[in-house]
């Protein structure tokens, strides 16, 4: 095990929470440095020295600095908890496909739609739920029959897709329609060193 990592984080981010949930499930010896995003933090020195584009999360390995949360996943898997990341070229492709999946469609759809109703984005609502019911809809299909999104064991494709989808409802996004998916996020929530993102007044699913 290293020394501890430092996870610069804010707690309502998911992007942030996919880090710190991961380290957590990882066993991976940490220390979570919160960024006050509401003062402008991270806009100023010397958070921007960490991460010239001002956005959480980031880590600090020793003299190591990563920003990017998707990056940082590949990475600690890598470093420190190879069973999240398989091996096998077949398994880590369908890694890579949830990791892009985490960027795109649900950052476009769930992220967003929560970006809407918790931080007052100004982005377009009903843009956000036809993107969200299009990525929930694909990962119900691809959970029939499956406990864990790769393979039988959990991964960080599974980590970089719990957070803004178990949160969905923050942002209006119904999930009652996707059993597969809400048991999927059960199966999540029931690891070992699983720890919950901070839920906002709006509420989550039932």
């Amino acid at each position: 095990m290293s020394q501890s990592i430092r996870i610069h984080s804010f707690p309502l981010s998911g992007h942030a929470h996919r880090v710190v949930l991961f380290a957590n499930l990882a066993g991976i010896a940490h220390e979570v440095v919160n960024i006050d995003l509401a003062d402008g933090e991270h806009k100023r020195a010397p958070f921007l020295a960490l991460n010239p584009v001002g956005q959480v999360p980031v880590i600090e390995d020793g003299d190591i600095v990563i920003a990017d949360s998707n990056a940082i996943l590949v990475y600690l898997a890598r470093q420190y908890a190879p069973s999240y990341l398989p091996s096998d070229p077949a398994l880590e492709a369908q890694v890579q496909k949830f990791l892009t999946l985490a960027a795109g469609e649900l950052a476009f759809g769930p992220a967003a739609a929560r970006l809407i109703t918790v931080f007052k984005a100004p982005l377009d609502a009903d843009f956000t739920q036809v993107v969200a019911a299009k990525v929930l809809g694909k990962l119900e299909a691809h959970l029939e029959g499956r406990i864990f999104l790769v393979g039988e064991a959990p991964t960080i494709a599974d980590v970089a897709i719990y957070s803004y989808t178990a949160h969905a409802p923050e942002g209006n996004v119904d999930l009652t329609p996707y059993p597969n998916v809400r048991r999927w996020l059960n199966t999540v929530e029931g690891l070992k060193g699983f720890i919950p993102m901070p839920t906002t007044a709006i509420g989550l699913r039932a």
